[in-house]
């Protein structure tokens, strides 16, 4: 028989170990002619290692994950593989498309955004500037530099952009070809279809003869740019569009008809961001058409020896009355804006001035809730001395209106039409006006 015994070898580290051990001694119950018995098997050894700390389920859970682990490697060094791959194909790219773009940067010069510092003054560079509202037939084939607001941009391909600059209520179409000869790369084209709208840019290029007349823009020329600089670039969405703020009321009639719904911008929203909206070419031409008749008003009585005066606008007290005057407190005292120069003006005339006029502020304080009222104006003034009659008074405001009226029909064409397409009037007629119709008036002038 073999016996199990347990002792400690320091080959195993100090481990248990089971050893077997023949014994001679035989049991009295078996008989001696009995073969000998086979060794047992390993089973009571296994029980007799159940001292040892670490148990063969712990060795096999070991295993378990080692073979995880090397299982996730091995996914991981594919993946890591993958991207290596990947990468090694990007970098190839690169340095085979790097050439082509070195190339196209050549006219990088030719393009890009001016640094704040460069327009603080630094130096005067005697470049020559030409208007947008000048550029004609007879500029063709010329060089021009010019300056304008990014009012349409769109682009056409890769090589290829349209951009549509405007200065004031003139808008000129430039176009941008990539193209060596021209110094124009597929970059500038990017770079000048990137810009936000009412961005401030500078062009220049070559005017040049469309073959169909243009619809878009108020120039009937093109610009093929040589090069193009934004000088401050507008943030990418605006408060208000432009297109929206420029609509008349039989657009928006016309797309309700049809089934759309158009932006329309209020009142409130006009004057809060009132920079924008006086972009709009009607209001541009509105506040052109204000400036011809103050200057046609003074120009006209100028030629009728009237001289000009500023009177005051914060006075003691009411000049017209007290019921409709705006009341203030100065330095301790009651004050009020003047209603008119009313009582300057009559000052002159006893003063001996003969003829006087004013353009100046009135303010009144009318209790009105409209969209118009007197609360504050500019006011066209004129005061003159009577010889003989008061038909001295009406000849004088008779060839006033005609000089007015016929100065805007003769030089406001333009600006008249832009008001008419957004704010549609009846067309200006100027007939000679008579005696009684300028009583009418007198009374804007006395």
């Amino acid at each position: 028989a073999y016996t199990p015994t347990l002792s400690l070898s320091p080959v195993h580290r100090g481990r248990p170990v089971v050893k077997f051990t023949r014994s001679t001694t035989i049991p009295s119950h078996q008989n001696t002619l009995n073969p000998i018995p086979a060794p047992p098997r390993r089973q009571p050894a296994t029980a007799a290692m159940s001292s040892e700390p670490a148990p063969a389920s712990a060795s096999t859970e070991e295993l378990e994950a080692d073979l995880s682990a090397a299982t996730i490697s091995k996914k991981q060094l594919k993946k890591d593989a993958r991207k290596a791959e990947k990468a090694g194909k990007a970098s190839q790219r690169q340095q085979q498309q790097q050439p082509q773009a070195e190339e196209a940067d050549l006219f990088a010069a030719n393009y890009g955004d001016v640094p704040v510092e460069e327009i603080q003054s630094k130096a005067i560079s005697g470049r020559s500037w030409t208007d947008i509202g000048d550029l004609d037939e007879a500029a063709a084939g010329r060089s021009v530099l010019i300056r304008g607001s990014a009012q349409t941009l769109r682009p056409v391909s890769k090589k290829m952009a349209f951009v549509v600059l405007r200065q004031s209520m003139s808008t000129v179409q430039c176009v941008l070809v990539a193209s060596a000869d021209a110094g124009v790369s597929t970059q500038m084209v990017r770079f000048a279809t990137s810009l936000s709208k009412e961005s401030i840019v500078d062009v220049e290029g070559v005017v040049t003869l469309p073959k169909e007349p243009l619809k878009a823009t108020t120039q009937q020329v093109e610009i093929q740019v040589r090069k193009v600089y934004c000088i401050n670039r507008a943030i990418p969405t605006l408060p208000i569009n432009l297109e929206d703020a420029a609509r008349s009321e039989a657009e928006f009639e016309k797309a309700e008809q049809n089934g759309e719904k158009l932006v329309r911008v209020l009142q409130d929203t006009r004057l809060n961001y009132r920079a924008i909206d006086l972009r709009t070419p009607a209001n541009q031409a509105i506040f052109r058409i204000q400036c011809h008749v103050e200057n046609k008003f003074r120009e006209f009585l100028f030629s009728e020896n009237f001289i000009g005066i500023h009177s005051p606008k914060l006075i003691g007290g009411s000049s017209e009355g007290g019921a409709s005057v705006f009341k203030l407190e100065y330095n301790g005292q009651p004050a009020c804006l003047a209603q008119s120069p009313q009582l300057y003006k009559q000052m002159s005339i006893c003063g001996g001035f003969g003829r006087v006029f004013e353009v100046g502020p009135v303010f009144r304080a009318e209790k009105s809730n409209t969209h118009r009222h007197l609360c504050e104006f500019i006011g066209l003034d004129a005061e003159m001395e009577i010889k003989e009659h008061y038909f001295e008074v009406c000849d004088i405001i008779d060839g006033l209106f005609v000089a007015i009226f016929k100065h805007l029909n003769e030089n406001c064409q333009k600006e008249l039409e832009t008001i008419n397409r957004q704010y549609p009037f009846e067309p200006l007629k100027v007939k000679h006006y008579s005696l009684l119709s300028c009583v009418c008036y007198m009374y804007a002038f006395a």
